[in-house]
């Protein structure tokens, strides 16, 4: 277990890859590799059989180097952080602050991992640095700013997002939550589950900047008043009770669902088949300095 701390000064309780899995994981990575080296260097054999052997050769060790760097580069950049073998382990490589990795941190691990970790040392660097390490980063690691994480935790140890206040769960039943981005969801849950050891000030504030950013993705509006955890958690337990819901459908399942153990208590209300009808228009009312503007759509706004 290890806390990697965000730039809110967040501690995120993550659980470290440790060295075994991470060869496993390459042994796959490498085998995978292997089976499109072999094609792929047979065709430029044939290819370059007839011209000048110093060409054949920078050809070959071009189409060597562009397999063994340019594919996990592709695949850690398109599947943010994960390979065939990381993926089959259960393993996921993301940044020091635990948010996802992009390109330029797959670009140094695949570079460092052809001429210092695996390929020019045959291992050795990665081996003894991932050894001396209290991380168990390799050098590639310690030059892209990553580390190799557990992505599947034990079944009853992950943490609990807390259940929304009385209410919030209804609304959240109505409203319309777009494609809130992977990253955001993963810094409102880890928020979520870290209340307890928040200090007050830090707690509302992070709060807030996290319901404004989901709000772009909510419509209509939290009612007035609603806490920001108390938002961020309905949201999650929503999206997930859907989420859930449309896979079940997708694949023939039951209909009744119990969320995962990260998002909160089952919700199991039942949903309407349609949209309840509008309350008659009721006579408008002189408004009075006193009284706030109508909200109109999204965002949040925090409790005063």
């Amino acid at each position: 277990m290890s806390d990697l701390v965000t730039g809110e000064a967040v501690a995120l309780e993550l659980r470290l890859a440790r060295f075994p899995s991470r060869a496993l994981a390459f042994s796959i990575d490498l085998l995978l590799l292997l089976a499109i080296a072999v094609p792929v260097l047979v065709v430029v054999g044939f290819a370059v059989g007839g011209v000048d052997e110093a060409l054949a050769a920078a050809v070959t060790l071009v189409s060597v180097v562009g397999i063994l760097v340019g594919v996990p580069v592709i695949v850690e950049t398109l599947s943010r952080g994960r390979s065939l073998g990381k993926l089959a382990l259960g393993l996921r490589v993301v940044r020091d602050d635990g948010g996802p990795s992009r390109f330029r941190h797959a670009l140094m691990r695949g570079l460092a991992g052809f001429f210092v970790d695996f390929y020019v040392t045959f291992g050795a660097g990665a081996v003894i640095c991932s050894l001396l390490n209290s991380r168990g980063k390799r050098v590639g690691d310690i030059l892209a700013g990553t580390v190799v994480i557990r992505d599947r935790a034990p079944s009853g140890t992950a943490a609990r997002v807390p259940a929304p206040p009385p209410g919030l769960a209804a609304w959240a039943a109505h409203t319309q939550i777009g494609a809130v981005p992977d990253d955001l969801v993963m810094s409102s849950r880890s928020y979520l589950t870290r209340l307890p050891q928040l200090d007050p000030a830090t707690r509302d504030r992070m709060g807030v900047q996290l319901a404004t950013a989901v709000s772009a993705y909510v419509s209509p509006a939290a009612p007035p008043g609603t806490p920001a955890w108390g938002f961020l958690a309905a949201v999650l337990g929503e999206r997930s009770r859907r989420e859930a819901a449309r896979l079940a459908r997708t694949s023939g399942g039951a209909a009744s669902y119990a969320p995962r153990s990260d998002e909160g208590q089952r919700f199991d209300r039942p949903r309407p088949a349609a949209p309840t009808p509008p309350r008659p228009p009721r006579p408008h009312a002189a408004p009075t300095s006193s009284e706030p503007p109508p909200r109109t759509g999204g965002g949040f706004v925090p409790p005063a």
